[in-house]
């Protein structure tokens, strides 16, 4: 009886992969690019292995939401002192920082633990269409079909 693989972190081969936001929805973007972190589509997918690929997400500022969450999404944070909780719209986390809002629905699609923290840091998003990855020649992968 032959064993389970089990995928081995210094055996694991890492791509570059280039995804284009642009009229993305928000929830299935981040589905998607959790997936590829996580290593979910390739065949020695290990859970407690980082087994992903490195995935540069470029017009962040371009994405876009369905129904009315667009008016009623908000964004909290808590500095840890008494009453200390502040709030923020997605209207105006896009207009300032709209990386955040792609990495925020991301981080929250990932393990709670080292490893969610090691993979996401294999996350690179851009508000514009440049970005600095060029020399990794990542693959393009389109999310519409």
């Amino acid at each position: 009886m032959k064993s389970t693989p089990y995928a081995k972190p210094q055996e694991v081969e890492r791509k570059w992969v280039l995804i284009d936001a642009e009229d993305a929805v928000l929830g299935r973007l981040a589905t998607q690019v959790a997936n590829i972190l996580r290593g979910k589509n390739k065949p020695q997918y290990t859970p407690s292995v980082d087994t992903g690929d490195f995935v540069v997400v470029i017009n962040a500022d371009k994405v876009r939401l369905t129904g009315s969450k667009a008016a009623s999404k908000r964004y909290w944070r808590h500095s840890g002192y008494l009453g200390g909780l502040s709030f923020e719209s997605y209207a105006k986390a896009m207009a300032t920082h709209p990386e955040r809002v792609v990495e925020h629905a991301v981080r929250g699609m990932l393990p709670k633990n080292k490893l969610g923290k090691k993979q996401m840091g294999k996350l690179k998003v851009y508000a514009g269409p440049e970005h600095p990855h060029a020399a990794q020649n990542p693959t393009k992968i389109d999310l519409k079909g």
